[in-house]
């Protein structure tokens, strides 16, 4: 070890060492922070595990939009082709598959959306104490049936069809935005068909989605009163007095099937009303 000399040049390079010493860590100590700094910022920035950038666009343009967006809006949003889109769907539909969060990921009204999944409806309903929707009432749920089988329908048809006045409940249901007036018949009256909205709050992704009425199996009693309404819708359309008409009892047996046979395109199978 050195010993000091009368002029104190050891202690100054010892001095100078310390010195050098304690620069050196105080600039590792930065370089590690900066190091700490880029590495937080690239973690914001990076998509979630195992999910692509364009998987985690497209997640976050569902999640802002309140309404179903079709996939050439999110391709157009993306900056990308619409067939690009499939790879990120694909992860977002595995992401989102039922029983793995409380998120699913929804086709319907011919587009893309994020909804509840419904195990989660009963935390939500005590969350969300606003009042809610009135429920349809049985007329406006019939009425909203006959013009999503029939569309596009009157309102003279549907009193026909129902046997008992529908202006009320096409109103409502105009009010409410589940029907909408779609021109008119060749008599002048009102054509109603179905919105989109309709579409979002049954979970349909199209029309040809509605349930097949071949599937419902009515009692006896159910069938001849349908027969016997849907009969008098016929004569209507036909031209026929759907007041007096014929004699039920002379009429040969009909095919209840054929009467409720609707046309997928939208419109009824017997033409306008």
């Amino acid at each position: 070890m050195t010993g000091p000399t009368p002029d104190g040049s050891d202690d100054a390079v010892t001095t100078h060492d310390a010195i050098t010493a304690d620069d050196a860590i105080t600039a590792d100590d930065a370089i590690t922070a900066d190091d700490a700094l880029a590495t937080d910022d690239a973690a914001a920035t990076a998509p979630a595990p195992g999910q692509s950038g364009l998987a985690s666009q497209v997640e976050a343009l569902l999640f802002l939009s309140s309404d179903p967006v079709a996939v050439d809006r999110i391709a157009a949003a993306c900056d990308v082709e619409p067939d690009e889109l499939a790879p990120a769907l694909d992860e977002l539909r595995a992401a989102y598959a039922p029983g793995r969060r409380g998120l699913l990921l929804r086709e319907v009204a011919g587009g893309l959306a994020l909804a509840t999944a419904p195990e989660t409806e009963p935390a939500a309903r005590r969350l969300l104490t606003a009042p809610r929707t009135p429920p349809l009432t049985p007329a406006q749920a019939e009425t909203l049936a006959i013009v999503a089988y029939l569309q596009p329908v009157s309102r003279p048809e549907i009193t026909r069809i129902r046997g008992v006045a529908a202006d009320s409940a096409c109103a409502t249901l105009v009010e409410r935005g589940m029907i909408e007036e779609a021109g008119r018949s060749q008599f002048g009256a009102v054509l109603y068909r179905t919105t989109s909205l309709f579409l979002k709050l049954f979970g349909l992704d199209a029309l040809a989605d509605l349930p097949d009425p071949a599937a419902w199996d009515p009692s006896p009693e159910e069938t001849e009163g349908l027969r016997e309404r849907l009969m008098r819708a016929g004569d209507a359309r036909g031209g026929g007095d759907a007041t007096t008409g014929d004699d039920p009892d002379a009429r040969p047996p009909s095919d209840l099937d054929a009467l409720t046979r609707v046309d997928r395109s939208g419109a009824p199978d017997d033409g306008d009303g």
